[in-house]
């Protein structure tokens, strides 16, 4: 990279807020009655991009837990956290990366605050999220689509050899 490209590339967060939250508790209060609290914890995760205008671009982090105490659903907590991100002057592979892995890495620490609030807020200890590696996942994230184009092009070619 020249200088000139250099100085063109911006990256800079315009916004961050919550997009959506739900929480529920369907066995309460039942599930407060529990003597030992060593729940199952069902962490789902999920991203989401979209092109705004211009340079502006919002990455949505998606977190779902489902906190289970002897096969019941004590609670379930679901956070939407978003941002608004500018993004000018990046390649698209580069601008894919840093919508996928580093906006999520911004995003996670808010998202993961409001699950341990709504937790507790719900009645139950707080729900602190393990940190997350976003690099790895957007990482398996491409591996996965490499290896779907690489069986859809031997689909393909089986088809074409058995006309």
């Amino acid at each position: 990279m020249n200088e000139s490209t250099e100085n063109t590339q911006q990256f800079a967060i315009k916004k961050l807020y919550v997009k959506d939250v739900s929480f529920e508790s369907p066995t309460s209060p039942r599930s407060f009655s529990f003597e030992k609290w060593k729940p199952k914890i069902e962490l789902n995760l999920a991203n989401k991009q979209s092109h705004i205008e211009a340079d502006i671009y919002q990455a949505v982090l998606s977190i779902t837990a489902t906190v289970s105490i002897e096969d019941e659903t004590a609670f379930l907590v679901e956070v939407h956290q978003a941002g608004l991100f500018q993004i000018d002057g990046f390649e698209d592979e580069q601008r894919s990366y840093l919508l996928g892995s580093q906006c999520m890495n911004i995003l996670f620490p808010y998202a993961r605050e409001v699950v341990s609030d709504l937790s507790v807020r719900g009645g139950f200890p707080p729900l602190v999220l393990t940190p997350v590696n976003f690099d790895a996942l957007y990482q398996q994230h491409l591996q996965q689509q490499h290896e779907e184009q690489g069986e859809a092009a031997a689909d393909t070619e089986a088809a074409e050899v058995t006309h």
